[in-house]
């Protein structure tokens, strides 16, 4: 077997090893502790209220390619999506790795041009990383005003977000207007492999993908809101979702509370580990230590939220298998 055939292979080897590690580090007996208490109802309302979550991330992205004319489906955008949302899981890092696969899936299999595949994937995250960044900004700076939930640095915690997210708007800044000094940056950064076939003309495809970035601020600014307020909209299930979980355990809390328990595990999902595993866990009981809530809902939380991510991570390896073989 060559080294090019052995790569996938070895590739396929390692995401298996990875999901292995991941399961054994599950709280199984937990998780089948707690599915024996929701009834059906429940059930329905909280898989509902997740396929309405996924179904809202494809449809943002859907209006973006859309906006950019590529002539791609929803079911194969939903495909590619849940397909790199699986790889973003088992890679180590912040909730990223999957990305320049659904580039390649867009370019590859959909015969888009390559510039083209790039700005559908990086509209669409740049979105998802904005508005997560802002909503939990503003989440922290709330929590500030609460008198009851004293004792932590939420000042450091916010200028962080608040560092964060203006990095992020000041490279937004620069691909719109400033597009040459980014590729300046990526002719440097790219020089050792300037004569490789698939770089020689990084030249071009940036500057039309400048182009058309400018063209879609330009002439499609409804299809960039309604992909703001679809982002919005996902984000508000994602509350939605974790107010159903709590009020699974019949727990009293308030408004500071909550928001207490939201920040502590979105700032969890920000260390690297694969799928949070570990830094999800600690978040979780030190927010419900320290708002002197039982440990036991914590754990069927907990037990909860990885069935959930179980669940997703199989069928984003299953539309990643459809990617591979088709």
């Amino acid at each position: 077997m060559t080294l090019l055939k052995a790569i996938p292979v070895l590739l396929w080897l390692a995401a298996f090893i990875l999901v292995g590690w991941i399961l054994s580090q599950l709280p199984l007996a937990a998780i089948a502790q707690t599915i024996s208490t929701l009834s059906l109802g429940q059930w329905l309302a909280w898989i509902g209220l997740n396929l309405g979550i996924i179904l809202l991330a494809t449809q943002r992205w859907w209006v973006l390619t859309s906006m950019l004319k590529l002539p791609v489906g929803f079911g194969e955008l939903l495909r590619i999506r849940q397909a790199g949302q699986a790889v973003n899981f088992i890679t180590p890092g912040p909730q990223f790795g999957g990305e320049p696969l659904q580039i390649f899936w867009l370019y590859k299999r959909n015969q888009l041009p390559i510039h083209k595949a790039l700005l559908a994937v990086g509209l669409d995250r740049f979105y998802e990383l904005w508005v997560n960044f802002s909503i939990l900004l503003l989440a922290v700076l709330l929590l500030l005003i609460f008198p009851t939930v004293a004792g932590v640095n939420w000042q450091k915690v916010s200028l962080l977000l608040a560092l964060l997210l203006l990095m992020m708007s000041m490279l937004g800044w620069l691909l719109v207007k400033q597009p040459e000094r980014v590729l300046r940056w990526i002719t440097r950064v790219a020089r050792h492999w300037q004569h490789h076939p698939r770089l020689e003309h990084i030249k071009t495809h940036w500057q039309q993908l400048g182009r058309d970035l400018n063209w879609a601020i330009q002439k499609q600014k409804s299809a960039l809101f309604l992909a703001f307020i679809l982002s919005l909209a996902g984000w508000i299930g994602l509350i939605g979702e974790l107010w159903l979980l709590l009020s699974f355990f019949d727990l009293a809390f308030d408004f500071s509370a909550f928001l207490v328990i939201l920040v502590s595990m979105r700032l969890a999902f920000l260390l690297p580990l694969p799928g949070g595993i570990g830094t999800l866990e600690a978040a979780l009981f030190w927010a419900f230590q320290y708002l002197s809530m039982p440990a036991e809902a914590a754990i069927g939380l907990i037990a909860l939220m990885r069935l959930r991510d179980v669940l997703v991570l199989m069928a984003g390896l299953w539309c990643l298998r459809l990617l591979h073989f088709r």
